[in-house]
This record gives C-alpha cells, structure tokens and sequence, in this order.
C-alpha cells in the first residue's frame, strides 16, 4: 500500500508541476529564481534523459511501458520487503508514469528545472525525472552499505 501511495503522490505532483509550467509559461520562456543558478524554464522534451532517441516517441513510449511492466513482475527478485525499498520503488513508479502520462498525451515531456554550475548548463528535468533519480541513486546506496554490511559481519 506504502509503495502505492507513494507512487500516486509523486504522479500527482508531477503532473500537478507540469501542468502550472505550461499554463504559467511561454514554451521556451525562462524565469531567474536564483540568479546565474536556478531558473524555472518551460522545454519539451522528446527524448529520454539528455535528449536521447529523440524523435522516437513510441518506442520511449514502448520503453516505459515496458519498463513499468517489468518492475512490477520482477520486483521481489532486487526489491526486500523493507521500508527504504517500498519508498524507492514508490519513487520509481510514479516517476515512470509521469513522463510515460506526457508521452501519450502530448508526444513529449514537460521540463522545467534548470541549473547552471558557472560555465556548466545542466540539462532541465522535472519531478518524475527527480524521483527516478533519486530512487536508483539511493538503491546503488543502499545495497552498497549493505553488502559491506554483510562482508563485515562475515569476517566477525
């Protein structure tokens, strides 16, 4: 249920941030929230992460279905039954609808995150892609601490 949850508010924040970018924003407009390093912008995305397959909307489309599919089958093969997991896999789920809801609906994905690191312009992104993000990130984590974990209380 945790991971349902979880999953919903993420989609619903998601879409609710999308939503306001577009109807708030001119396509291509940016906004300075903090100058010279965060600016709201409104950019579609018709690609994956940093634009790849562009152009290639249904097999993203395809992708993501899939994807979806696959972790809901699988999940007990790389998911425990522990809290951290069901928060990660809630993260992972609704960012995955999320950008999958833009693909159907309009061909591509609403970003509007965007930062810059002095001369560096990191690409823009949205919630779905943050939780995505985050979710895997904090997986690698986890299973890294935990297999230390293990390999320490093998050697006691």
């Amino acid at each position: 249920m945790l991971v349902l949850l979880i999953g919903l508010a993420v989609l619903f924040l998601d879409q609710l941030t999308k939503q306001a970018v577009r109807a708030e924003l001119i396509y291509g407009e940016s906004r300075p929230i903090i100058g010279g390093f965060f600016n709201l912008v409104y950019v579609r995305n018709d690609g994956a992460a940093w634009n790849v397959l562009s152009g290639h909307g249904i097999v993203l489309i395809f992708i993501s279905a899939a994807v979806l599919v696959l972790l809901m089958v699988y999940r007990k093969h790389f998911l425990q039954d522990k809290l951290s997991h069901k928060i990660l896999f809630g993260l992972m789920i609704g960012g995955i609808a999320g950008n999958l809801i833009d693909r159907i609906r309009f061909g591509w994905v609403t970003d509007f995150l965007d930062f810059e690191f002095g001369s560096y312009h990191y690409p823009s992104f949205n919630v779905a892609d943050s939780a995505i993000c985050i979710a895997v990130v904090l997986y690698i984590v986890f299973n890294f601490f935990e297999k230390k974990e293990l390999e320490g209380s093998e050697n006691d």
